[in-house]
């Protein structure tokens, strides 16, 4: 598994070659079984899930911990609305923090300062070689303060998940 992460003008970039088929990768991301098993950092499970998967459709993912503060505990939700979805090829979104119902709320629900409201993730898929899948992961707009938090965070998440392709 290749990893590739790059940061630059308050975009995480990360890169990685996934040893499954495109199509594999792409349900990981856009079905809400498969996206609980790897959604979060490895302290964290993801006890929800739901997605409307249109242009135009929400989503709203939950992380929680069993350690850690206590809204970890309680669990970590962001919201989105998918902006662009090319089948199998490119998914866009918006990524904000939201409370279990899918509501909107700054970081400091969660106890984190210095968020903007709303985010903008842009992930690519591309066939790498025979069954593997070439993906590259666009997190714009974060706080300088915080992209290394972030960098940590997704490539634990996405550890997971290459685990669950195999």
């Amino acid at each position: 598994m290749v990893k590739e992460t790059q940061t630059k003008n308050q975009e995480l970039t990360i890169t990685r070659i996934f040893d499954a088929p495109r199509e594999r990768v792409w349900k990981a991301w856009t079905e809400p079984k498969q996206v609980m098993c790897w959604w979060g950092p490895k302290i964290f499970k993801s006890p929800s899930c739901k997605i409307d998967f249109r242009v135009g459709g929400k989503y709203l993912f939950c992380m929680q911990s069993d350690t850690g503060p206590e809204a970890w505990q309680k669990g970590i939700f962001s919201t989105g609305v998918y902006k662009e979805i090319v089948p199998n090829e490119k998914i866009v979104s918006t990524d904000c923090f939201a409370d279990e119902h899918g509501n909107v709320v700054p970081a400091t629900y969660y106890g984190m300062e210095d968020f903007p409201p709303e985010l903008l993730v842009t992930v690519t898929f591309e066939e790498a070689q025979v069954s593997k899948t070439k993906m590259i992961l666009r997190h714009a707009g974060l706080p300088a303060g915080m992209i290394e938090m972030c960098k940590i965070g997704w490539n634990e998440s996405l550890d997971k998940l290459a685990l669950i392709l195999k």
